[in-house]
């Protein structure tokens, strides 16, 4: 490696820093703080169809990449947003994967999290094909703590909270109780039930974001635009992501309603794409944006992720987003209307931000000998 390289290296993580306008002295020094599991994801894409019982299928691309909830604090922490993640790590070679990879190659803190001897770390396995994906996981529940854990998360400008059908999260009410703005999205509900007193924890989050299917099943509507207007009944923003249509929101604190379409690209992985999404949304939202450009830029940051292998890995950053628009502005790749939509982004991108690739997603883990 030369002078130079190193240089770069240790500059470490020159970001953009979409919320230098309204940093004020005192504020916390963390963003965006969240807690859940961590997945070693294996990504098999390059699928003509799913796999048949019975067959051998070859997939034509594989990638390696943290997974779980991972996949938003990746997203958030190359938006140049300061990212605190509290999670389990095993003692095992993929843990220390994943928490290399988020520690040192992210810069997300993880000093609230912690490292479990003889725990091995949950896997997720995903086969991509026909801009769908199909997922097999095993992973087991992680002991808790030997020491009594914080009683609450850390003072932070937000929270983003998964939603759990059957099941509170005390910490959502008291991080909202401490003024951090709750950003809420759910899970698939695998008992079928979709009990909209499941969604009870609303009443302390700021946004809701569903995707189409999730929120017409809550709402019992048959139309995702009708099922955000009654959601704004329970939150005072409602976002529903509405796949390769784009998204739409309702703000029913001033009765504002925006829908963006999405932009169009070609899919290589879809996964963690609504994860991306939500990140590109608390951004916009912290830094004061109109709803519209942050449902343009959530959408934006979602579609680049698509392009690439892995969750995590895939998230864009700033200099990604740059080219982007540089691209789009330079060739009729497309509709007139996306470049007026996102003319937002000339006062936004930096002429340079992160000076290497970002880390990607690899085909293999090297470990290396003890």
């Amino acid at each position: 490696m030369t002078t130079h390289e190193g240089d770069k290296l240790t500059a470490g993580y020159h970001l953009l820093d979409p919320l230098a306008d309204v940093r004020r002295p005192g504020d916390a020094d963390c963003d965006v703080y969240l807690t859940g599991t961590v997945f070693l994801d294996i990504i098999f894409t390059g699928l003509d169809s799913a796999p048949v019982r019975g067959t051998e299928s070859w997939a034509r691309g594989m990638g390696s990449s943290p997974g779980g909830v991972a996949n938003m604090a990746t997203a958030l922490a190359r938006l140049g947003l300061r990212t605190s993640l509290a999670a389990a790590f095993g003692d095992d070679h993929y843990g220390d994967y994943c928490r290399d990879a988020l520690d040192h190659g992210e810069g997300i803190d993880l000093s609230l999290s912690r490292t479990i001897p003889g725990w091995h770390s949950p896997v997720t396995v995903s086969m991509a094909y026909e801009g769908e994906r199909t997922m097999v996981s095993h992973g087991h529940e992680a002991p808790p703590p030997e020491a009594p854990a914080p009683s609450c998360p850390p003072p932070a400008r937000a929270a983003v909270a998964s939603l759990v059908p059957g099941g509170g999260q005390e910490w959502v009410a008291e991080a909202a109780r401490r003024g951090s703005r709750i950003f809420a999205d759910v899970g698939w509900d695998d008992t079928g039930r979709w009990d909209p007193a499941d969604l009870a924890e609303l009443e302390h989050c700021e946004a809701f974001l569903p995707n189409a299917e999730e929120a017409m099943r809550y709402t019992r509507t048959d139309c995702p635009r009708a099922a955000a207007r009654a959601l704004s009944d329970l939150v005072p923003l409602a976002v529903v992501t509405l796949g390769s249509e784009g998204a739409y929101a309702v703000d029913s604190r001033t009765g504002e309603t925006a829908e963006v379409p999405a932009i169009s690209v070609e899919a290589l992985d879809p996964t963690g794409a609504g994860d991306v999404f939500v990140a590109g949304f608390v951004t916009g939202t912290l830094a004061g944006w109109p709803l519209a450009d942050r449902l343009a830029f959530a959408g934006l940051t979602a579609a680049l992720s698509v392009q690439e292998f892995g969750g995590s890995l895939s998230a864009p950053g700033w200099v990604e987003i740059a080219a982007w628009w540089q691209h789009a502005r330079a060739y009729d790749d497309q509709p007139a209307r996306a470049l007026r939509r996102y003319a937002f982004l000339d006062r936004l991108l930096p002429a340079a931000a992160r000076p290497w690739p970002l880390r990607r997603a690899v085909p293999t883990i090297g470990f290396r000998k003890a």
